[in-house]
């Protein structure tokens, strides 16, 4: 994907995203910002997948929140399972997000639309938990 940038806040490294659309049951555009990999967090090591997604804006968007978590856990299942199985240490905790604008990690951008799921991996599938 591309050259990994060091994460000094949360400790894990970045793999910046390919900009290509992902598919998702909603049929919105979804395309992968970046991936932050071996964060460490109450469970374990989590690894967080950070999706740009246009259509789950407040003002015009046309994705529902209902919508959206389908989307997620289906990112969760198609997308990220596939890329943890070949990348070293296995994280306890996958965690999936929806901005619909760049957000920098960590900043609050009030007039963004953001969306998050926490999944914990479960016999090699993606388990809603509490975030």
């Amino acid at each position: 994907m591309g050259d990994l940038v060091r994460v000094q806040a949360e400790g894990g490294t970045v793999e910046p995203g390919d900009g290509l659309a992902v598919p998702v049951p909603s049929g919105q555009e979804v395309t992968l910002m970046d991936v932050i990999w071996n964060i460490p967090g109450p469970e374990g090591l989590a690894t967080r997948f950070r999706f740009l997604a246009p259509a789950i804006a407040r003002a015009g968007g046309t994705i529902t929140a209902d919508q959206a978590q389908d989307d997620m856990l289906a990112l969760c299942r198609g997308f990220a399972l596939d890329r943890i199985a070949a990348a070293g240490p296995q994280p306890a905790q996958i965690i999936i997000s929806l901005s619909d604008r760049p957000v920098p990690f960590g900043d609050t951008v009030p007039e963004a639309t953001q969306y998050f799921e926490s999944y914990a991996l479960e016999d090699g599938d993606c388990v809603w938990s509490l975030f």
